[in-house]
């Protein structure tokens, strides 16, 4: 199965026990260098870095809500992270979110692109459309057709169609073997293989070509992370890889599927396209004292739903005027999958039980490293999907959980022939399809 680590550059756990002195030195990107080391020991895919551009004041009109809890601030960008990262690995995939409403096309094709390079060959995009009205301000933007709702959800997926499209026509302007370094007639770049773009599109125009020269994967991995029906289309055209975080066999499974339907009807190999899921497993040496350590993560109800109520204060919605202790609100079906999910799944409790329950993961996962292993495989049989992205909350991450993983849940898939033991290719494109 492929492996893949879900993470962003904010700080990690630091008030937990296990924290050490990583909330201190986050910034430096040491934290972030370890993990991206200990994933390769393990042999993963690749680290998928996950991005935000704004602090949100939607709760009561305040930034407590969001500061406190650490849920989008603070964080530094990921471009510069990946870069750091390519420079102390030399296998593992760094995949890099970037927003479709805020890069102009050439911008974001240019810095894959250096990132391929300097990686030599590890580079993805994760490719993200949301644009909540705060980060829209924060760059000026004052379309009101991008607001958030069924529309705009809608429009920016329409947008980053086009703007797909066009950052891989600037990235096939150069041919493979454009660069000839022909010291025998002084050329360096055979011009013949290099031409314009010409890009006339309803939202995007570019002349093109890139100036950047062909990279070691020609066209980097492409990522993407939406849930919603308008996501696993755009996926099945476009992805090489997919974040899924349905909940629930049935729901992952029908994922799955609705991904690879939407590659075959663009004419691509359904099996091209790899689905991996969200986890968070509660590993111990035991399955008994896995159950108690979940247990007591559950017994922290109030804690678990102020951090799950932060992560929902993201959007419009302002939620500091329902009660808590009051059945769960109608919701608006503003299109986006996750709050429509939220709202299906815990009809008829409370608010603060809906919030402490929420999980990000799309199945549970708990027991010693082998029964890990075991639910890992069996979920991937009965949904048919591709691999699992490991997760740990906002703030909450420590190496602890990435040892459990690396030197328990993987060595243990690895004895049971179902994780690569060592890496067959030297790309991030090869990872994905080597079939490991």
């Amino acid at each position: 199965m492929h492996l893949g680590w879900f993470t962003n550059y904010l700080p990690p756990s630091w008030k937990a026990e296990f924290s050490g002195r990583a909330a201190d030195t986050w910034m430096s990107g040491d934290f972030h260098v370890n993990l991206a080391r200990r994933l390769e020991e393990a042999r993963f895919d690749y680290l998928l870095l996950e991005d935000s551009s704004y602090v949100s004041n939607t709760y009561g009109g305040s930034f407590e809500l969001e500061l406190q809890q650490v849920v989008r601030a603070p964080k530094n960008d990921p471009m510069p992270l990946a870069a750091a990262i390519a420079r102390e690995t030399r296998h593992l995939g760094l995949v890099v979110t970037a927003n479709t409403t805020f890069y102009p096309p050439f911008l974001l094709a240019r810095l894959i692109r250096t990132l391929d390079h300097l990686s030599r060959g590890r580079a993805g995009w994760n490719v993200v459309t949301g644009a909540p009205d705060q980060a829209l301000a924060n760059f000026g933007i004052r379309d009101d057709a991008l607001r958030d709702g069924v529309s705009a959800h809608d429009l920016r997926y329409d947008m980053a169609e086009e703007f797909v499209d066009l950052v891989v026509r600037l990235w096939e302007s150069w041919e493979e073997d454009a660069v000839v370094a022909d010291r025998a007639t002084g050329t360096y770049v055979d011009a013949a293989k290099v031409r314009t773009v010409d890009f006339e599109g309803k939202w995007y125009s570019s002349r093109g070509p890139l100036n950047s020269p062909p990279s070691p994967q020609y066209r980097p991995v492409i990522c993407q992370a939406g849930g919603s029906a308008r996501g696993r289309a755009f996926a099945g055209r476009h992805a090489d890889t997919v974040v899924a975080l349905p909940k629930g066999v049935e729901q992952m499974r029908a994922h799955v599927d609705d991904v690879r339907r939407a590659a075959e009807a663009a004419g691509r190999d359904p099996a091209a396209c790899k689905v991996l899921f969200i986890v968070t497993p509660t590993i111990a040496e035991t399955d008994a004292e896995a159950r108690a350590s979940r247990d007591r993560q559950f017994a922290r109800r109030d804690e678990r739903a102020l951090r799950r109520l932060a992560m929902m204060s993201g959007g419009g919605v302002d939620w500091s005027g329902y009660d808590l202790d009051a059945p769960l609100p109608a919701l608006a079906q503003d299109g986006q999958s996750t709050t429509a999910e939220f709202a299906r799944r815990h009809a008829g409790k409370t608010f603060r039980d809906a919030l402490a329950e929420d999980q990000t993961e799309s199945v549970e996962l708990v027991g010693s490293p082998d029964t890990v292993a075991a639910q890992m495989v069996e979920a991937l049989e009965a949904t048919g999907g591709d691999g699992f992205l490991f997760y740990s909350g906002s703030g909450e991450l420590t190496m602890r959980f990435v040892d459990e993983v690396v030197d328990g849940v993987v060595p243990a898939l690895q004895r049971a022939g179902h994780a690569r033991r060592e890496y067959s290719a030297t790309t991030l494109a090869g990872h994905l399809g080597d079939g490991a």
